[in-house]
């Protein structure tokens, strides 16, 4: 684009040095002509005239060659503009600078130096106090909100009764013969008394040739009354008590 411009400008420098060339030559063939028509002039050779002409026409046909390269670098250089102003008016940073430059405030007041020192000092002040807590207060309260979770539901939960595991056991109480009392029998099996051990309803159950068994439910807590146990305190009755069988098993 600089190379152009440069160009036409020492093209348009070489067209008015040719143009002061041709008025003077002008100029003196005026004073010539006047001079020739005076009195007492004498006709000048006419091989000077001639040649002054001469040079003439090609100093006007060098001067038209040249406004025309003028006027062709010209339009060139027109064409050049318009393009360039095109391209920046479609280019994004042309877009993105330029509202920069029309927003600029001319109020703007410089601060003395003492004012922005002050400034500086203040705002160090204020990066020094830290308005939102540390890490590691963040952290303690969130430990301690955590134990104090945990508190509360240890205490809830110490409230709330616990579940206790037990069993429906139904047992078959066979006696020796068909002359045991069975009222007697069911007696001394419910005479057995154990911390988480709860009786419940009883049948006679026909088995065979005369004999009945003595069939009788219970509950008992796992964790206190097991099966062997309670086998054993029902066998202790021998002379009533020929076996004991469990009949039905169940969690409660």
């Amino acid at each position: 684009m600089n190379g152009p411009v440069a160009g036409s400008s020492r093209q348009e420098n070489g067209a008015s040095v040719i143009l002061r060339d041709i008025a003077r030559a002008r100029e003196n063939i005026q004073k010539s002509l006047a001079g020739s028509s005076g009195p007492g002039a004498s006709s000048g050779p006419s091989g000077d005239h001639s040649e002054l002409v001469t040079r003439i026409a090609s100093l006007e046909a060098e001067n038209q060659s040249l406004q025309g390269v003028v006027r062709d670098l010209q339009q060139a250089i027109c064409k050049l503009e318009a393009r360039l102003s095109v391209l920046e008016k479609s280019s994004p940073t042309h877009r993105a600078t330029a509202p920069q430059t029309q927003h600029v405030s001319p109020m703007r007041q410089v601060e003395p130096p003492t004012k922005k020192a002050a400034a500086a000092a203040e705002d160090d002040e204020d990066d020094d106090i830290d308005l939102f807590g540390s890490d590691e207060e963040d952290d303690k309260e969130a430990v301690r909100l955590r134990e104090e979770r945990l508190r509360q539901y240890a205490e809830k939960k110490a409230k709330k009764p616990a579940l206790v595991a037990k069993s429906s056991i139904l047992l078959d109480v066979k006696p020796w013969d068909d002359e045991t009392d069975m009222s007697q029998l069911e007696a001394c099996v419910r005479s057995i008394q154990l911390d988480g051990l709860t009786w419940g309803g009883s049948k006679l159950v026909p088995v065979g040739y005369g004999i009945r068994k003595l069939q009788i439910q219970c509950v008992v807590e796992d964790d206190k009354v097991g099966t062997d146990l309670l086998e054993e305190e029902i066998i202790k009755f021998e002379e009533h008590v020929q076996s004991i069988d469990i009949a039905a098993f169940n969690k409660i």
